[in-house]
């Protein structure tokens, strides 16, 4: 046994390069594990810096230079930023209030469409089945009440960690964009000076991962936008809060979308109950949710992650057990960094050179 072990050491983990970059990715495993949510500001601040580094290298190519470009695309996004929590936040979060306030009369209507289909077709669906359809959403109209209420005051502690972000997320920025090359040169130089398979995975993962970010809020963008116009067409309620679900669900690839369908059903069901127009903006979300996965996604991310559809699946569910949220938003990325290293792990000649 003991020799078998040995033997697996030194085949695979005979060069420096390899045994510093596993230690590096245990320190880092252990650091998400221990401290993520303490870092969490800073894990969202490398994101976005890495989205908004694309532009600045653009303004560069125009001849701007460094500093200038800096300060124009980062005082750029502050004013996005700005505008939409000025004006779609306080929309949405009064959609947000009315849909919670009508979420019990919601439930109502459901179970009584659900009892009168029930009754109307007694050979297909027993009494108690009924009854037992019915009391499940009394409970679920219940529990939604009960949930609501402890998550707002649970909610009040969170408020100070609201500020934390707001002052904090962005000056990580602009410090990441104004010193990249400072905060990059100084992390290499404690690295090992022949570093062939760390370069290889660094460009791998940075010319992959780049274009995902950005095409994953493009995407979001887009998706979010398309669904709006539409909800708005056939007066959809809570069209605003809708369509930013229906954005943010793209994060999460297959899953969120399949989640984001129900409130938007069951909305629709709400307020057109078993009308024509219940149909239409049904197969009118769906035409966009096809039209994203098979034209705006290729078009997107044709180039940028080449992973199976199962290996995203396994990779949403692993992460997002392991490390929730943030475990979901950065699923595919640490997907794809498993997959450079696989790629990139020298083989048994080239450590034997």
């Amino acid at each position: 046994m003991f020799k078998i072990v040995d033997t697996l050491i030194k085949r695979y983990f005979s060069n420096e390069e390899v045994v510093v970059f596993l230690l590096l990715m245990v320190a880092t495993l252990c650091v998400l594990a221990f401290w993520g949510g303490i870092l969490a500001p800073i894990l969202i601040a490398i994101v976005l810096a890495f989205l908004l580094q694309g532009l600045v290298e653009r303004l560069q190519r125009l001849r701007l230079g460094h500093i200038p470009s800096v300060f124009i695309v980062f005082f750029t996004f502050l004013t996005a930023c700005s505008v939409f929590v000025g004006v779609m936040v306080p929309i949405i979060w009064r959609q947000a209030v009315r849909l919670v306030q009508d979420a019990p009369r919601m439930f109502t209507v459901i179970r009584d469409e659900v009892l009168h289909f029930a009754e109307g077709h007694s050979d297909l669906v027993s009494q108690a089945a009924i009854d037992e359809i019915a009391n499940s959403l009394a409970n679920e109209s219940t529990s939604l009440g009960q949930w609501l209420l402890s998550f707002s005051l649970a909610s009040i502690p969170s408020l100070f960690s609201v500020v934390i972000y707001v002052v904090l997320v962005p000056l990580v920025i602009f410090f990441l964009l104004k010193d990249q090359h400072k905060i990059l040169s100084y992390l290499t130089s404690w690295l090992p000076k022949e570093r062939k398979m760390m370069r290889n995975i660094a460009h791998e993962m940075n010319d992959q991962i780049a274009n995902y970010i950005r095409g994953k809020f493009i995407e979001m963008f887009v998706v979010g936008a398309v669904t709006y116009v539409v909800f708005i067409i056939f007066g959809l309620k809570y069209a605003e809060l809708l369509a930013l679900l229906v954005g943010l669900s793209v994060l999460i690839p297959y899953i969120g979308a399949a989640a984001v369908t129900i409130p938007v059903v069951l909305v629709a069901f709400y307020q057109y109950g078993t009308q024509s127009e219940f149909i239409y903006v049904v197969v009118a979300y769906l035409i966009v949710q096809a039209l994203d996965g098979n034209v705006l996604v290729p078009l997107l991310f044709s180039e940028a992650v080449n992973l199976h559809p199962l290996a995203i699946i396994v990779a949403v569910l692993f992460f997002g057990g392991v490390w929730g949220f943030w475990g979901i938003f950065f699923a595919i990325p640490l997907a794809t960094l498993v997959k450079a290293i696989i790629n990139a792990w020298p083989s048994q000649e080239q450590l034997s050179i």
